[in-house]
């Protein structure tokens, strides 16, 4: 049996605290972030400092356990380390463990990754893009995945994990509820002609599921969030375009074609910190939205008919 002492100190241990924090944390951020974040503390941090009580561990203890990670060159990845790990001192200082953060600096002993534009397209580039999807040897699943989000500006996690039950095939809508959105706004899609025939393409697949694209090895859970991005690699897009960067083509080819920004920015849902102005665009942009989501559709479509062919 472990003394209360003992349990004092069991509780006090870095990755106690760690796991304590996540519980918290995977409340406020969608599932595969916070997959992504337990995955890095996991795999770089507890190995180190895991089993070390907070109380001891000091800034010097937090650059010494980064610094092979430094030393691969990962930057951005010791920058998302560094902010998670004062996170759980924060917590650790708020629930009494510890009376200040001392690693709230240690950010600043590690050079600044440089900021780097995501890979992406320039929109007369689709033919190409297209083309190569359909001499492919992807599963249809995964191709209808990677044209779904083209067609709708959604974010990777949120066409992966599209559910059926936020379908409106009637209203031509789809709903994507705030707890899967990064904003953690609920969002509207309207969905045009050839989105919904993506839809069409995918019932008899999944339908019967609740996942509009399900895991081929789990089918009850929805496909990873990295399958666009890894379908991409494997296609010759390694290095050329992320997922993320399906929705910097469509920004890009909608303010060439001179649609007004603020719908681009709310068919993109991005954040307004303006409260009565993200408000009013909400309640009066839809309808323009549905006419820039109809010609994006049949941009697309346009760039398939290059190629006279289809990606499903």
């Amino acid at each position: 049996m472990v003394s209360e002492q003992g349990q004092i100190e069991l509780d006090s241990i870095f990755s106690t605290v760690a796991a304590n924090w996540f519980q918290l944390k995977s409340k406020s951020v969608t599932p595969d972030y916070a997959k992504d974040i337990w995955r890095s503390l996991d795999k770089d941090v507890f190995p180190s400092i895991g089993k070390i009580p907070v109380q001891e561990i000091k800034a010097r203890t937090i650059i010494e356990a980064l610094e092979p990670i430094k030393a691969r060159g990962a930057l951005e990845t010791v920058r998302r380390l560094v902010q998670r790990i004062n996170e759980i001192m924060i917590y650790a200082v708020n629930i009494g463990l510890l009376d200040a953060n001392p690693t709230s600096g240690v950010g600043m002993a590690f050079e600044r990754p440089k900021k780097q534009n995501m890979p992406t397209l320039r929109p007369e580039e689709l033919p190409k893009l297209m083309r190569t999807l359909i001499m492919s040897n992807l599963s249809v699943p995964t191709r209808c995945l990677i044209e779904l989000q083209l067609l709708t500006l959604v974010r990777p996690s949120e066409a992966a994990g599209a559910r059926w039950a936020e379908i409106d095939l009637d209203a031509k809508l789809w709903t994507i509820p705030a707890e899967r959105m990064k904003a953690k706004r609920e969002h509207i899609v309207p969905l045009s002609p050839l989105a919904l025939n993506i839809l069409e393409v995918m019932k008899p697949i999944s339908a019967h599921r609740t996942y509009i694209f399900p895991s081929r090895n789990e089918p009850k859970h929805p496909m990873n969030s990295q399958t666009a991005n890894a379908a991409l690699k494997r296609i010759g897009y390694g290095g050329k375009l992320f997922a993320h960067g399906l929705r910097s083509i469509a920004s890009t080819a909608m303010n060439e074609a001179l649609f007004n920004a603020d719908v681009i920015e709310a068919a993109l849902a991005h954040s307004d910190r303006n409260e009565i102005r993200r408000a009013y665009n909400r309640s009066n942009y839809l309808n323009l939205r549905k006419d820039l989501m109809n010609w994006w559709g049949q941009y697309i479509y346009n760039m398939k008919t290059v190629n006279e062919g289809s990606l499903i």
